[in-house]
């Protein structure tokens, strides 16, 4: 669910600026696990659970690798929030954006011009700001731990590839915040977040037809067994007119990821060839009903609704806040308005600040719902084992640590802890009490079409 990470900025020009219109993040991790245990076949709405999906499965202490690979992700995750304030606060208080706008007036000559040209160049100079950055974590980093297969070509031409559909976004919808900062210059802020649920709906509608195919080539599933278990599954979890691609992700990394993704026509269930290589049939089954949880619960929805409301408090504050800046330091960034395109890092740097205030509640509604998705894949396929045992490769093959500080998961984590979705998957057994008020309906009872019965969704 962390493909809703664009968050406050989630409309037009903040979107396209917050480099959010590269290739969408996953929202299920799984490391690989090892040898494949036997009995690998889906299991089925009625069902009998095997023996071996009730095994505990104990949860691993990281090793003495995982333990410096978190604690220095730690520190590189601080410096980059440093890092995302510190480069729109040099941009603005040393005149760049004032002087980038009138260059922009020289190429783009018309108003829309400017604002076009304006965004290219600032996007090409928060890029190169950022290249070191994202080279030494992206790159550097990632190789140095074993977690990536990109040779520097790839990884630069994603990169590139980033760049471009950020700046066609930009070219595309740049003009809409300053020209609602004109046009409704006290209700600006109010008419721009009323914009979010369509922006959102139409980017969820192209990145899996028209974004993401430029950085991974996707196709059918070669393993047309596990393919129909799969629609099977999604047709008992209430999904219908789904479609099933795999994805090369081999070529990037060692990690493993599935998710269900798109909207209306390009709805699709996407699982990486590397989980396919490496989790046995019911492992795949088990993070499957998980995205499907999402889907079905309507996760996507309510997360939207929430950075809805967040960034309408994010753009009142930046508006506010923008203002008073403005009103005092207007001769030193070198304009006096909002509706002034050199104001883009002043607003950055607002909503910058405001996501740092507020990113815990929309951190704690992702983790809630990886929650409720846990409870959904077991609800549906009961393969507590197997779920479990892909968190403990998770934490293996992506050198993780089981358990965080509060402060880490208050500010940083998306998901719960891995030692607690292991314990979750070793205890959570509603089925085993008669009167559990929650169950699998069996696709082909008396009762319905396989969904899930619950009364505390």
């Amino acid at each position: 669910m962390s493909q809703v990470r664009t968050g406050f900025l989630a409309v037009s020009l903040l979107l396209a600026l917050s480099g959010s219109w590269g290739p969408m993040r996953p929202v299920y991790a799984a490391g690989p696990v090892g040898a494949a245990e036997a009995g690998s076949g889906a299991v089925g709405g009625g069902a009998a659970v095997d023996v071996d999906e009730e095994t505990p499965v104990p949860v691993p202490e990281p090793t003495p690798r995982a333990v410096e690979y978190h604690r220095t992700g730690l520190w590189l995750w601080a410096f980059a929030r440093v890092w995302d304030v510190a480069v729109p606060l040099a941009i603005l208080v040393t005149g760049a954006s004032a002087g980038l706008r009138d260059r922009a007036k020289k190429v783009g000559r018309t108003w829309y011009g400017t604002v076009a040209v304006y965004v290219v160049l600032f996007l090409v100079i928060r890029y190169l700001a950022d290249l070191p950055l994202r080279y030494y974590a992206g790159f550097v980093r990632a190789h140095a731990y074993g977690l990536s297969n990109q040779t520097f070509g790839k990884w630069l031409g994603d990169s590139l590839k980033a760049l471009a559909v950020e700046a066609v976004g930009g070219v595309c919808f740049a003009w809409v915040p300053f020209w609602l900062i004109g046009r409704f210059p006290r209700r600006w802020w109010l008419v721009l977040s009323g914009l979010t649920v369509p922006f959102i709906a139409f980017v969820a509608m192209i990145a899996p037809v028209w974004i993401d195919p430029l950085f991974n080539d996707y196709g059918p599933m070669k393993n047309k067994a596990l393919e129909r278990e799969i629609l099977d599954l999604a047709g008992r979890a209430g999904i219908s007119g789904s479609r099933v691609f795999e994805v090369n992700k081999s070529v990037d990394t060692n990690a493993l990821n599935a998710y269900v993704k798109g909207l209306f026509g390009t709805k699709r269930i996407v699982l990486w060839d590397t989980l396919l290589a490496k989790f046995d049939d019911r492992e795949v089954l088990a993070v499957m009903g998980h995205e499907m949880g999402h889907y079905v619960l309507n996760h996507i929805p309510k997360a939207v609704a929430l950075s809805t409301f967040a960034l309408l408090v994010s753009l009142f504050w930046a508006d506010r806040a923008g203002r008073s800046l403005l009103a005092r330091f207007h001769r030193r960034f070198g304009f006096d308005s909002l509706a002034d395109v050199a104001s883009t890092p002043l607003l950055l740097l607002l909503l910058a600040v405001s996501s740092i205030v507020l990113g815990p509640v929309g951190l704690a509604l992702s983790r809630y719902h990886e929650r409720e998705a846990d409870r959904f894949s077991l609800d549906l396929t009961r393969l507590n084992r197997s779920a479990a045992r892909a968190f403990v490769a998770l934490q293996r093959e992506n050198l993780s640590v089981p358990r965080h500080s509060w402060l880490e998961t208050v500010f940083r984590s998306t998901h719960p802890s891995i030692a607690e979705r292991i314990e979750f998957c070793n205890t959570y057994r509603p089925w085993a009490t008669p009167a559990s008020p929650r169950r699998v309906i069996p696709a082909d009872s008396p009762e319905g079409t396989g969904r899930v019965d619950s009364t505390d969704r």
